[in-house]
């Protein structure tokens, strides 16, 4: 098997996270997903990943995908930010916040808490956000 090849069956860091690597997993899906690219975002997750989403279930990288391109020609001027809150071995636990327009033009800050679990090679198996959505004044936005 090739390096390259290898390479691509795991998705750095792997867990055992320590308190780096963890933070380190967090900025690269923030990066991931501040890119609104479903593609790259979804490389992140298993072929089988389970994701709870507010009240929607969603199955593996083509339902990841499909939910995401909707996600974003929903939520315009998308702007995510994540923090870290807790870890052990092969779980993260993060709180984020990102705002968006929907297409009236109308602001929103979304926030909440995401739990994370991943396999040996880094890939996330089990996503489960709760999401709270506010609407806001423009004014009101911090994420610019």
């Amino acid at each position: 098997m090739t390096k390259q090849r290898l390479m691509e069956e795991k998705r750095l860091p792997l867990p055992p996270f320590s308190l780096e690597s963890a933070k380190q997993k967090i900025q690269l899906a923030e990066d991931a997903w501040n890119s609104k690219d479903p593609a790259r975002v979804a490389k992140a997750y298993s072929m089988n990943s389970e994701w709870r989403n507010r009240s929607l279930f969603i199955n593996g990288r083509i339902e990841i995908i499909r939910f995401l391109t909707k996600k974003w020609k929903q939520e315009i001027n998308y702007k995510l930010k994540k923090e870290y809150w807790a870890h052990a071995d092969n779980r993260i636990a993060v709180r984020f916040e990102y705002e968006y327009q929907n297409s009236e033009g109308i602001w929103f800050s979304a926030y909440g808490n995401e739990n994370w679990e991943f396999d040996e090679n880094g890939f996330m198996t089990k996503r489960f956000a709760s999401i709270n959505d506010l609407q806001i004044d423009e004014s009101e936005r911090k994420l610019v």
